[in-house]
């Protein structure tokens, strides 16, 4: 049995990234218990002067800003590079709020698993008992778990285009979770259920739209209410149809190519992100991420037994790396439970050991969120905070 990859290979990306990363080593001159000694100050706590390396530069080509916060018992490091928009060249704001994209799928995760824990959901139940109709009688059944952990084979719904001029062309339009859905299933199954692993937005569209039906309440009610109070995320909010980003921000970029050869930045701040729902659509800043990942993984949110389903990656899959919100990386003989995100302008991290030893959030300003490669100021960032 095979996975299908995520369109972004943020993992791959990083592992070789991180392994054509800088050695760590002491300062040529120091005498050898010195050298030994600077070496486990450097392991045991983040390493200062890569972080402050990697941001060294901004605004670039790739990027126009960049906030990042790396945390754990290992010790910690906050620092932030480049300009609020293009015009100002105002310093950019490091409490800034930002599109968050996908990492939105931890918080989805993190409710479903809730309502598991009080007996309202049913991990092992086809989602087609909680939403009759919703999918075509060509779907077998598909289990909430396989929603969660990218197994179900539905295929991806319906956008705007597949090109950044269609999707900048509508970005004050609104396509509807529902209309994607529906598109979705027009398709018809992908694979049939848990016989693949295929990253797709459209899972976690309908967890939402299950997390609806199972409460009686909007998804961004149950979010509020279960996942940001409790862990403190106040600057967190989903935006629905409306296109700002409210509070203090810096302004995201699309780099896009001029017929004479040379590059335009288009301001891609202000976007209808409502198909994008329960899958991507939550604003938020690295504080906030931190305390998410923070509280997560300590189980103040979700209880043990159904905590487990986000460090279980399906078995029998070659190669899958994706649990239920989160995704699996190892180096350096540490495991990594992360979650990326990426909209246009916006691309964001959010990643820990299980034990919370280390921690790391970033928001990239990124010039090709949606590229297939990791942006460069991302991947320098990981390389400094994971090493």
């Amino acid at each position: 049995m095979a996975v299908r990859r995520p369109a972004v290979a943020l993992v791959a990306t990083l592992a070789l990234g991180l392994a054509a990363g800088p050695a760590l080593s002491a300062p040529a001159f120091a005498a050898p218990s010195a050298q030994k000694a600077a070496v486990a100050a450097r392991t045991a706590g983040p390493d200062a002067e890569a972080l402050r390396a990697a941001l060294a530069g901004l605004p670039d080509a790739d990027a126009t800003a960049a906030l990042v916060r790396v945390g754990g018992t290992d010790g910690s490091w906050r620092g932030s590079a480049g300009v609020h928009d293009l015009v100002s060249g105002t310093k950019a704001d490091p409490n800034a709020r930002f599109r968050a994209g996908s990492t939105t799928k931890v918080v989805t995760a993190a409710v479903v698993l809730q309502l598991a824990a009080e007996g309202r959901v049913g991990l092992s139940t086809p989602v087609q008992r909680y939403l009759p109709g919703l999918l075509s009688t060509a779907f077998k059944p598909i289990t909430v778990r396989q929603l969660l952990n990218h197994t179900s084979g539905i295929q991806a719904g319906d956008g705007f285009g597949d090109s950044f001029e269609d999707a900048y062309a509508h970005r004050f339009d609104t396509l509807t979770p529902k209309e994607v859905v529906a598109s979705a299933v027009a398709k018809g199954p992908e694979f049939r259920p848990g016989e693949q692993q295929d990253y797709l937005n459209i899972n976690y569209t309908i967890l939402g739209m299950l997390i609806e039906k199972v409460t009686g309440h909007t998804y961004a009610q149950e979010a509020e209410h279960r996942i940001f109070r409790p862990a403190g995320m106040r600057d967190s909010y989903f935006p629905g149809t409306d296109p700002r980003i409210h509070g203090p921000h810096n302004h995201g970029y699309q780099a896009v190519k001029q017929a004479d050869g040379t590059t335009t930045f288009v301001d891609v701040t202000d976007w209808n992100q409502a198909d994008r729902w329960a899958a991507g659509d939550m604003i938020s800043t690295t504080a906030d991420l931190e305390r998410l990942i923070t509280h997560l993984f300590r189980g103040d949110l979700v209880p043990g037994p159904q905590l487990e389903e986000m460090f279980t990656v399906p078995s029998g899959i070659d190669g899958a790396d994706m649990s239920a919100g989160l995704q699996r990386f190892e180096y350096g003989g540490k495991v990594y439970w992360l979650k990326s995100g990426a909209r246009y302008g916006y691309s964001a991290v959010v990643a820990a050991t299980r034990d919370l030893s280390r921690t790391l959030v970033y928001s990239v300003n990124s010039t090709d969120a949606k590229g297939e490669s990791m942006n460069p100021v991302a991947q320098r960032i990981a390389v400094a905070a994971l090493k």
